[in-house]
């Protein structure tokens, strides 16, 4: 019971799911759909079907990788290959011995395939299917125990057979119906991509589409009717969109390069509408190529020109215009949305993290651009100071060094790398006196990548705790402030540069993270530039919150959920992936929630499975937490849409996203209480989320974390007054 519990979800999954790559999808509603579509012509269907599960089944015993089968990659080559036999030929035990060695020879290709476009991180679309299939049809020539088929020259007798008057009612009602033409061969190219074009098929397609994707099908119309248009304009047979299986690669190309392997935008959509007479000079080019064999083109002009436009956009010198769908998230609006999101969040980001360079509160006296000294090359950078409540640098009489308050305070390593200069020759200034002979003083570089140093500039003579070679982490003290140099008062200058000399241009660099000390109370920076007049925090982290929110892997974390009188326990472990990314699963709704952790902050990137459970709470209640106390600090960041909103809203949004934003979701955290505000050993995080219309707030989840002890001892959730207690169980 337990193997089976595994083994029919699996094939369960693996099959529908190769339905639903045949537009990009990995939706088991959409998959199904199309499953079912399939067996319009029962018996196409039924070869379709036997050449999935045949697939999955050898896949699995050669031992490929079940997550890729899982997902239909394997496997919905072989499925075009199935029902275009099953269309073209009479079933037979030797068809179904060529069947077997056709299916065995697509995945072979698939394999193949797959290693070798991985490299240049390429897809290979239908490729092992239009070989696959050619092999087929070539071979089949010269085996006199398979025959062509005759089903569909007497339709109607077919139809009597299988429904009797009913069915044929239908299928006669149905053809009556004359839509225009150019909705009628739109409708038979979009079911002609499972090999069935019907109208019929074509609006049970088009509804499922719909409802699996408003910007796949928005595209599908875009991608064809620009195909048409181009076919009219140049006068080209229209008889080849309607009685062909030609027309299905305008609307294939539309969806792979409008919104799954491209971010969807105006851009996309224009390049979509550009696409399509490429697609129909390539239709032309190659269909004149293949009849010489008398082979079928199918989907070939679709592959090549998808495959030709992403190893262009990948081999770009600059990215810009159209962006590259970095995460696959199998749907067009989950792109979109995900991109966004992606985009608000981490605009700024670098890869090294730059931090302040010190402990404690310290004013910046000079910023960039400064009046003084921060001009041309040296614009790029920061004086910093300590200063007391009334704005003065040091204690009275304020005529030595050591009356100033960052005199010998510690300077610190901002980033990890090697100490690759260092200057401690230059002996401090006298208060109000200036060396302009030796200009930086004692000086520190540290190299931290390839052309992005960092220089720290007046040091303290003698108090250097490194030496040239060493290799830093971030935090270590370095030295102490001084006053050496062209420095009339102790200050520390502080400065980024691709270059390792002193004396070097600066770089305009943001520092990750750090906190500014306003009139009424602390703000919270990601990413940014410190400007002058500031005081900044380089923020230190808590025990009890470092603690908390420590998932390791292996971790499993226990609660009790009180909603309306009913108690129910969840269970989470933490997991580490293939990609080193850690994630929290929850077996019981197999939902996944990833995160991060760097020191500073925990916060979280993307979320899988079940929207109604417990861990989609924890989830959206603890997206992003500092991991240091500063009472009343606001914390701030937005969410993905997707998940939060549904109905005709949102459906309206994913029509209009790729041109326009109404819809957004926002989050919001403090710490509010403390026990200790030195050393808190008890807090509360309050927390929000909450969906906007424009400027109208419509949906609002509030959250109350209880720590102790370091660790989450629980959690509050309240929308709509109703309220959900969380008590983490030892």
């Amino acid at each position: 019971m337990t193997k089976l519990s595994v083994v029919l979800p699996f094939y369960r999954d693996s099959i529908i799911k190769s339905y639903g790559q045949l537009f990009f999808s990995d939706s088991r509603g959409f998959g199904l759909l199309l499953m079912l579509v399939s067996f319009v012509d029962p018996y196409m269907g039924a070869v379709g079907l036997l050449s999935v599960i045949g697939t999955v089944a050898m896949a699995n015993a050669l031992g490929l990788n079940p997550a890729l089968t899982r997902s239909g990659l394997y496997s919905y080559n072989t499925l075009m290959v199935g029902l275009v036999m099953g269309l073209s030929f009479e079933m037979s035990w030797p068809f179904l011995v060529v069947l077997s060695l056709g299916m065995f020879i697509t995945l072979l290709i698939t394999v193949w395939l797959a290693a070798r476009t991985a490299i240049h991180k390429i897809p290979f679309l239908s490729l092992p299917f239009i070989l696959g299939v050619w092999i087929m049809i070539l071979s089949s020539r010269s085996l006199g125990a398979i025959h062509l088929s005759e089903r569909g020259v007497y339709e109607i007798n077919e139809l009597w057979k299988l429904g009797g008057p009913f069915l044929v009612d239908i299928y006669q009602g149905v053809n009556a119906w004359q839509a225009p033409f150019a909705l009628d061969i739109y409708l038979k190219s979009l079911s002609a991509i499972i090999f069935q074009p019907s109208v019929l098929s074509g609006c049970i397609i088009a509804t499922g589409l719909v409802i699996y994707s408003r910007i796949a099908f928005s595209l599908s119309l875009v991608g064809f009717y620009s195909g048409y248009l181009f076919c009219t304009f140049a006068q080209g047979n229209l008889s080849d969109l309607q009685n062909s299986y030609v027309g299905f690669n305008f609307i294939l190309t539309a969806i792979g390069l409008g919104g799954f392997f491209i971010v969807p935008s105006f851009r996309s959509y224009l390049l979509v509408a550009l696409s399509a007479p490429v697609v129909s000079l390539l239709i032309g080019a190659l269909n004149t190529l293949v009849l010489a064999y008398q082979l079928p083109l199918f989907s070939l002009p679709f592959s090549l020109l998808v495959i030709a436009m992403i190893f262009l956009l990948y081999n770009r010198y600059e990215a810009k215009g159209l962006a590259l769908v970095a995460l696959q998230e199998f749907s067009p609006e989950k792109n979109l949305y995900s991109y966004w999101n992606q985009l608000e969040r981490f605009r700024n980001n670098t890869y090294y993290h730059i931090h302040l360079p010190f402990f404690g509160e310290w004013n910046i006296s000079q910023g960039h651009e400064g009046v003084i000294t921060h001009k041309g090359d040296y614009r790029f950078a920061w004086d910093f100071d300590v200063v007391d409540e009334t704005g003065k640098t040091y204690r009275l009489p304020g005529k030595k060094t050591t009356d100033f308050y960052c005199y010998g305070l510690p300077v610190l390593a901002p980033a990890p790398g090697y100490v690759t200069t260092l200057i401690d020759e230059v002996e401090d200034n006298e208060i109000g006196d200036v060396n302009i002979d030796q200009n930086w003083g004692n000086t520190l570089v540290i190299k931290h990548g390839e052309y992005l140093y960092s220089k720290l500039s007046h040091i303290k003579q003698g108090s250097f705790k490194v030496k040239v070679g060493d290799y830093v982490t971030t935090g270590d003290t370095l030295a102490f402030c001084g006053n050496s140099g062209r420095s009339p008062e102790p200050h520390l200058h502080f400065q980024l540069q691709a270059a390792p000399h002193v004396g070097a241009k600066t770089l305009s660099y943001p520092i990750c993270y750090y906190i500014s000390k306003e009139s009424d109370g602390f703000t919270f920076h990601s990413f940014e530039i410190p400007i002058e007049k500031q005081i900044v925090i380089r923020p230190i982290t808590t025990k009890l919150l470092t603690q908390a929110f420590h998932f390791i892997p292996g971790m499993k974390l226990k609660f009790n959920a009180r909603n309306k009188g009913q108690v129910v326990m969840h269970e989470w472990e933490v997991f580490v992936d293939a990609f080193n990314q850690p994630y929290l699963y929850c077996a019981t709704t197999q939902s996944t929630a990833y995160f991060v952790n760097n020191g500073t902050l925990h916060y979280f990137t993307r979320f899988y499975g079940d929207r109604t459970s417990l861990l989609f709470l924890f989830y959206l209640g603890a997206y992003k937490v500092l991991l240091g106390y500063y009472p009343s600090l606001e914390i701030n960041d937005t969410f993905p849409v997707e998940g939060f909103y549904s109905g005709i809203v949102k459906y309206a949004q994913d029509f209009i996203a790729p041109f326009k934003r109404y819809l957004k979701a926002a989050y919001s955290s403090s710490y509010l209480d403390a026990n200790d505000l030195q050393d808190p050993t008890q807090l509360v995080l309050k927390a929000s989320a909450c969906v906007t219309i424009g400027q109208r707030l419509k949906r609002q989840i509030d959250f109350s974390f209880q720590m102790e002890r370091e660790q989450i001892t629980g959690f509050t959730v309240t929308e709509n007054n109703v309220c959900i207690e969380v008590k983490r169980l030892a």
